[in-house]
This record gives C-alpha cells, structure tokens and sequence, in this order.
C-alpha cells in the first residue's frame, strides 16, 4: 500500500501542506472553519497518519513526558496523573506513567529510561532518595517539576498542598467541637518525606495554638503494613485519644478497618478526619470528614511550570508553589454531646 504523506491531505483538501500542518499541531487562528473541515474531512477518508518520527526530527520534540509517581496506590497521585493526562493531551503531548513504589532505586531505574526515550520533560512524585540525579537534571537544564513533595534548595519548581495549613483545618475542627485527645497517624517519615513531615509539625503547631498539650504518644508514623500496630498502640493507652487525624489516604483505610473490626463507633468513641477527599468519603457510614487538595489546579499549574521549560521560554527563577486545602465537613467530627 502507498504510504500517505502530508501532500496527499493538501491536495484532496485543495490547501498548502504547510496548512495541513498547522492543522496537525492545532494552529488554527488563521484557518477557516471550512478549511478545517476539508482537511479533517480529507484525513479521515485518506486515513492518513502522521509519522511521528519525521515529526520529531523536524520540530526536535517527542512529544511525549515522562510523570513518576512516588506511590500509585494513593488515591491522590490517580486522580492528578488522570487531570496531568488530561492538560496533556490538550496540548497535544502523551505522557509514560511509571510507579516508583516509594523505592529511590526504582525511581532512577525510570528516570534514566525516561531519559533515554528522549521525553521532553519529567513530573516527579519524588521519593528524595536520588538527590545527586535530580541536581544533575537540573544542571543540564532538562526541564523538570517536583509534584507533591519538596526537596531544599534544588531550586526545581514544585507544586504542593499547604500541608501546614491542612493539619490546622483538621485539628482546629476537633477542638471547635469538643475534642482534645488528638492524635495523628502517618505513613512512615524515614526519609523526611515532605508532606508527612509538614503535616506532623501542624499538627503540634495547631494544638499549642489551641493551648492543648503535644504528647508525642498520640503521633503514630508506620510503614502501611504496620499501621494496624500503631492503632493497637493508641487504644491501649490509658487516656486513648478522641480524635484521629488520618494522614493520607491509605491510612484512612486502615483507620476504618480497625473501627470496624473493634466494633467502634464514629464520633462517639473516637472522631476521624482524613487527608485527601476519597471517593467514599462522602456515603461511608457515617459520612468521614475530609481535607480536600485542589488536584485539577495542582495538575494545570505542573503542567503549565513544565511546558513552559520545555518551551524554553524565559526561565524564572524556580518557585515552590503551595496551593490552599479545604475542609469539606461531615459526620464524623459531629461536636461531642
């Protein structure tokens, strides 16, 4: 079969190739409404595809970025990557999705085969354990955009939640209605990771703001697997608390089964509130109160901070950004009787 070239398009649609072009990347201020029609028109019943490695070679793009996620389990990272994909694709790029399962040698294992397809730039979920390999990155000038978790002075753009500001929502709604005894539990912080780290240090922060003392027996950090034990821990202290702030979503998760397996009860025996807006937030039984992050407008400006590199506009210098939580109250903290 012939293969059908740019040319072929132009003359069924009656129009220049450089107006095919101009089609094929979405340039279409100066085109009619008819032309584009033909041409679409023409394409379709050509069924021309385009070459897309000519196209690279000539515009020395992939068109393609890579996106590593530090842990694809959490609701969280499924729902940026989905709004990530999703600007992407509007501008005409496909992104590689890999998982790093909080591993840094994996991490790396993807970042050197991301590099090595040429994409034109990287989001990074990053674990922190390859620090030396993220400043390389950056002093080669290849464009790249920390999501989620913040390393110091790398100098690399980052979007993040306000996790300070996500800790005081929660614990300051406990104590408005009435609940003292507060405990946090995270997902392990061995090494630093930011959002953990930040979350902790609000929560200790808010409680003296409020006047209540920090004991540090009611801060629980565990590997997942692990976080059933930190439970056990907190119910068996003498004054146990009355009120649990979940991390993350996964250990909302595990907070749940445990009430569950107990046969506890929410509010009256212990008042919840999780970190991250999980879809069944909002018709468990009872309702869980959530701390919402604003995803889309995560996604859109990480996006926005890495094709404006990639385009090689005028770099600013690097920026972290962090955008505003919001608390979305439910059952689950109702004031105590």
């Amino acid at each position: 079969m012939k293969r059908i070239t740019i040319a072929d398009v132009a003359a069924q649609a009656n129009v220049s190739k450089s107006t095919v072009s101009q089609f094929l990347n979405k340039r279409y201020e100066y085109m009619s409404e008819s032309t584009r029609e033909r041409i679409k028109l023409a394409i379709e019943e050509l069924d021309y595809r385009p070459n897309t490695v000519a196209r690279s070679l000539t515009q020395k793009s992939t068109f393609t970025v890579g996106v590593i996620v530090a842990n694809i389990l959490h609701s969280f990272s499924t729902h940026i990557i989905r709004a990530i994909e999703n600007k992407f694709y509007e501008t005409g790029f496909h992104i590689i999705v890999c998982n790093a399962d909080d591993e840094p040698e994996k991490e790396k294992e993807y970042i050197e085969m991301l590099l090595a397809k040429q994409v034109d730039g990287i989001i990074i979920f990053p674990t922190g354990g390859n620090v030396d390999l993220y400043k390389k990155m950056k002093q080669s000038r290849f464009p790249l955009v920390f999501m989620d978790r913040t390393l110091a002075d790398l100098g690399i753009d980052t979007v993040l939640l306000d996790n300070d500001k996500a800790a005081e929502l929660a614990v300051t709604k406990f104590v408005e209605n009435g609940y003292n005894r507060i405990a946090i539990v995270t997902t392990s912080i061995i090494r630093n990771i930011s959002p953990r780290i930040e979350r902790i240090q609000g929560y200790k922060n808010t409680l003296k703001k409020h006047r209540l003392t920090v004991n540090l027996d009611y801060v629980k950090t565990a590997n997942a697997d692990a976080i059933p034990s930190a439970l056990e821990e907190l119910f068996k202290l003498e004054e146990r608390p009355d009120a649990i702030l979940a991390g993350n979503d996964i250990v909302l998760m595990e907070i749940l089964k445990y009430i569950k397996k107990y046969d506890l009860k929410i509010p009256e025996d212990v008042a919840v509130i999780g970190i991250d807006d999980v879809p069944f937030a909002s018709f468990y039984t009872p309702s869980i109160t959530t701390i919402s992050q604003p995803m889309i407008e995560m996604a859109n400006l990480a996006v926005k901070l890495l094709m404006k590199q990639i385009n090689k506009k005028e770099r600013n210098v690097p920026e972290i950004y962090r955008l505003q939580p919001k608390l979305i109250e439910r059952e689950s903290t109702n004031p105590l009787q």
